[in-house]
Formats: C-alpha cells, sequence, structure tokens
C-alpha cells in the first residue's frame, strides 16, 4: 500500500469532520503563501532602497534620499518621505519622529494583514479535531450498547480508531498552521524593524548636522 493510498484510507476513515479541517487547512495555507509572497516582496524592495541610501542616511542627505523616492517605490522611502516632508515645517525632532511613527503604523496595519487569520485557523482545526473526536465516540458506545456482545470489542476498538483519526488530523494541521504563522510574525518584525531603524538613522543624522550648524554659528 503506497504512502497515498495510507492518506486516502485516513481521509476516509476520519470521519465527516474530516471534511471542514481539510478545509481550513486549505484556507490556512493559501492565506500563509500569499502573505509570504507579499512579506518577501516588501523585504526584497526594502534592501534595494537601504542599498541606495545607505550613504546619505548617515550624512543625513534629504535631497538624495527625496530624490530616490521619487523615482523608487519601497515603504522606507514612504515612511522617511512622511519625516522630511515635516522637516520644514516642525521644530522638534519629536515632531518629525511622529510623522515617520505615523507613516510605519500604516504600513504594519498592511504587513499583519490576515496573518492572525492563521492562528485563529490552527486554533479552529485543533477544537474541530476534538470536537469530531467526542462525537465518534458518542456514537461508537451508542453502536456498541445495541450490538452482539460478541462483536463489541471489535465494533468499540474500529470505531475509536476512526474517531481518533480526527483528532489526528486535526492536530496535523495546526502544527503547521502555527509555525506558518511564527515565521510570519518574524518576518513582518524584521521589516518593520528595518523601517524603523532608516528612520531613527535619519534623524540622528539630521540631529547631528543641525548641532555642527550650531557650533559653527
Amino acid at each position: 500500500m503506497s504512502f497515498t493510498d495510507h492518506i486516502i484510507a485516513f481521509l476516509q476513515n476520519g470521519g465527516p469532520f474530516i471534511y471542514p479541517i481539510a478545509l481550513v487547512l486549505v484556507v490556512g495555507l493559501a492565506i500563509t503563501i500569499e502573505r509570504w509572497l507579499y512579506l518577501s516582496s516588501a523585504h526584497r524592495t526594502n534592501q534595494k532602497a537601504f542599498s541606495l541610501i545607505k550613504n546619505a542616511l548617515k550624512t543625513g542627505d534629504v535631497n538624495t534620499i527625496s530624490q530616490h523616492a521619487q523615482n523608487h517605490k519601497a515603504p522606507v522611502f514612504d515612511v522617511l518621505q512622511s519625516g522630511i516632508a515635516r522637516i520644514s515645517s516642525a521644530s522638534r525632532r519629536e515632531d518629525v519622529e511622529y510623522a515617520m511613527e505615523e507613516t510605519v503604523m500604516e504600513y504594519m496595519l498592511r504587513l499583519e494583514k490576515r496573518t492572525p487569520f492563521i492562528a485563529t485557523l490552527a486554533n479552529i482545526a485543533t477544537l474541530l479535531g476534538l470536537l469530531g473526536t467526542i462525537m465518534g465516540l458518542i456514537a461508537a458506545f451508542s453502536a456498541v450498547a445495541s450490538a452482539d456482545p460478541a462483536e463489541k470489542a471489535n465494533l468499540l476498538s474500529s470505531s475509536i480508531s476512526v474517531a481518533m483519526n480526527t483528532t489526528a488530523f486535526g492536530l496535523i494541521t495546526a502544527i503547521p498552521l502555527i509555525l506558518f504563522h511564527s515565521s510570519l510574525q518574524t518576518k513582518t518584525a524584521t521589516i518593520v524593524d528595518s523601517i524603523e531603524m532608516a528612520g531613527i538613522k535619519l534623524l540622528n543624522s539630521l540631529s547631528f548636522n543641525q548641532q555642527t550648524d550650531n557650533n559653527r554659528g
């Protein structure tokens, strides 16, 4: 019996709750793939942006940053541009920082979109597995109660085996989804941290330049 045949037999013997758990698995995988592609694209775009403005961030060259922002699209450019736009009208460092934090929060909503659903689906898969097992055991004991005494042991063992398949499949679905959720959260945090780091570097460079100009004056 091949591995594929084992899987088919496992699903067929799992009872009716196997199907909603399978649906949860498919939806969870679809969200995971979509989020992974989106976050990977955002990470690559940011990395290219950092390579373009690495020196400009060190020197506080806002003109170079703005020029690259007009020619390239990346989350980090939008965040830095929101701070640069506030420089002309803001007299305090905190005002520029708040402007960039606002844009970071907007991007966090996009980066974290749908990711929490994966953890929710993992919990649903586990609960459906347990519910399927409990319902299967109830049906098994009800059938055994009216069965022939000679067949009770075989009937009970086969019924319990079918009921346990539901719990097993629920856990098989939930464990990978939890791992995917953690991986996506880590990837999101990496992107957000890199954007915030770029903002802090720009603020520090601008503050240093301002202090240098004051000392010369």
